[in-house]
C-alpha cells in the first residue's frame, strides 16, 4: 500500500532577536529535517514537550506556514510545487482541528453556518435543503443534536465546541485530519469523550490522522505509530508498542517516565545544539565523546528507528 502522506526532510527555521534589548539574532530550528510516511486509515501520534516543534510541523503540513525546504507529498501531489487550483482541491481532503475550539470557530456564525460553510465553499451539496440535511447529519455523527443549529460558539461548552470543530473538519469528507492538541484545553472528564469520538470516526470513515499531543497516555491510546520530536528533530519513531514497550532514546524514556503523572516539563527554546552535536547532548546521562561532535542519524528498521549513539539503543534496533 502506498503512502497517503510523505514528508521528506522538511525544515522550518526562524530568525529572531536574542532579546528585546539586543540587535543580535539567532536561528530557531523549529522543524529540522523531519521525514515520515503515513498510510490511509492509520494514525500517527506526534509527541514531545512544549517547544519541540509539533505545532510548527502541523502548520507546515497544512501549508499555513511554508517550509524553508523539504518535500510534502499528499495523495500523489507535491504540495510545495502545487498551484492554487490544486491546493484548493487538496484543502477538501486535508483538514486540521486546533487546540482551542473557541478561537477557531467564528463567534458571529451559528453552528449551522459553521458546518455549512465548507460544504458551500467546496460545492458538495446542492440547494439550501440539501445543505441543511447534510449539516444535521454531520452534527449527529459528532454527538450534537439539531437543537444546537441556531446556537453560537459562546453558548456551548468547550467539549461541545470541539465537537462542532470536528464536524466542520469532517464536512469535506477528508482523507487526512491533523489534530493539534485537540483535547488539551478541555476538562479531563470531557477528554475521554472526545478521544473516543476520534476513534469512532476513524473506524467508521477510515480517515488517516496525525494526532499531536504532549500527553503520552492519550497518544498511546489512539495511535498506530509514534513519532517523537525533540528540538525540531525526530529522535525516535516506530509502532506504538515498539516505542512504548521498548523505548530506545533517552528522551523517549524520560517522556514515558513523566507520563505517570501530569506532563509538565519546563519548555526549552528550540534553537538546536552546538555544531555537529547531538540535540539531546546537554540532558543525556548516557552521552559519550562522539555525542559532542556528531549528531546521530535516524537508524533502524521500518518498525522502529532511533537517532542515538548509545550502544544500548543501537544494539537493540
Amino acid at each position: 500500500m502506498g503512502s497517503l502522506l510523505s514528508v521528506l526532510e522538511v525544515k522550518r527555521y526562524y530568525e529572531v532577536r536574542r532579546s528585546v534589548f539586543s540587535v543580535e539574532k539567532e536561528m530557531i530550528k523549529a522543524v529540522d529535517g523531519v521525514s515520515f510516511e503515513l498510510e490511509a486509515g492509520r494514525t500517527l501520534g506526534v509527541v514531545g514537550e512544549s517547544g519541540s516543534g509539533k505545532s510548527t510541523l502541523a502548520r507546515c503540513l497544512m501549508l499555513l506556514e511554508r517550509p524553508d525546504s523539504g518535500r510534502i507529498t499528499f495523495d500523489g501531489v507535491d504540495l510545495l510545487a502545487a498551484g492554487p487550483a490544486q491546493i484548493r482541491k487538496i484543502r477538501r481532503k486535508l483538514q486540521i482541528i486546533f487546540q482551542d475550539p473557541y478561537s477557531s470557530l467564528n463567534p458571529r456564525m451559528t453552528v449551522r453556518d459553521i458546518i455549512a460553510e465548507p460544504l458551500k465553499f467546496h460545492r458538495m451539496v446542492d440547494g439550501p435543503g440539501g445543505v441543511d440535511s447534510r449539516v444535521v447529519e454531520i452534527l449527529k455523527s459528532v454527538g450534537i443534536t439539531d437543537d444546537f443549529l441556531k446556537k453560537y460558539p459562546h453558548e456551548m461548552s468547550g467539549g461541545q465546541r470541539q465537537r462542532v470543530a470536528i464536524g466542520r473538519a469532517l464536512a469535506t469528507e477528508p482523507a487526512l485530519v491533523v489534530a493539534d492538541e485537540p483535547v488539551s484545553s478541555l476538562d479531563v472528564s470531557i477528554q475521554a469523550q472526545i478521544i473516543n469520538l476520534f476513534i469512532d470516526i476513524r473506524e467508521k470513515l477510515n480517515i488517516a490522522m496525525i494526532f499531536i499531543s504532549h500527553d503520552l497516555n492519550i497518544v498511546r491510546f489512539i495511535s498506530d505509530n509514534i513519532l517523537v520530536l525533540y528540538k525540531g528533530k525526530v529522535v525516535e519513531m516506530g509502532g506504538r508498542d515498539q516505542v512504548f514497550l521498548n523505548p530506545l532514546h533517552p528522551y523517549t524514556k524520560m517522556l514515558i517516565a513523566a507520563a505517570g503523572g501530569e506532563f509538565s516539563l519546563k519548555p526549552e527554546p528550540t534553537n538546536g545544539s552546538g555544531p555537529g552535536q547531538c540535540p539531546y547532548y546537554d540532558k543525556c546521562k548516557d552521552r559519550t565523546a562522539i555525542c559532542s561532535s556528531q549528531a546521530p542519524e535516524l537508524k533502524g528498521g521500518n518498525e522502529h528507528r532511533v537517532a542515538c549513539h548509545s550502544p544500548s539503543a543501537s544494539c537493540r534496533v
